[in-house]
């Protein structure tokens, strides 16, 4: 057995806070923004982030960023293969 600790992404001070959108909340988020998921900017099922939070593709991730000007903003990505 290994003594190596296995590096979280999610860890690090500047990957911002990332979690899986659960379907019923992810389908009032579409509503209100008035958007279908592909319509929302997308991230690859490969990216290191989406594979430490177990996301899949055809789901909603939403990413909480710290801003100097707002404080915090919230962004919503759509996961798609690849």
């Amino acid at each position: 057995m290994s003594g190596k600790k296995k590096f979280k992404i999610m860890d690090h001070e500047l990957v911002p806070k990332h979690e899986v959108v659960k379907p019923e909340e992810a389908v009032r988020i579409l509503k209100e923004l008035g958007v279908r998921p592909e319509n929302l900017p997308w991230i690859r099922a490969s990216d290191p982030v989406v594979k430490e939070i177990g996301a899949k593709p055809g789901d909603i991730i939403r990413i909480e960023r710290r801003s100097p000007t707002t404080g915090k903003i919230i962004v919503y990505r759509f996961v798609v293969a690849g």
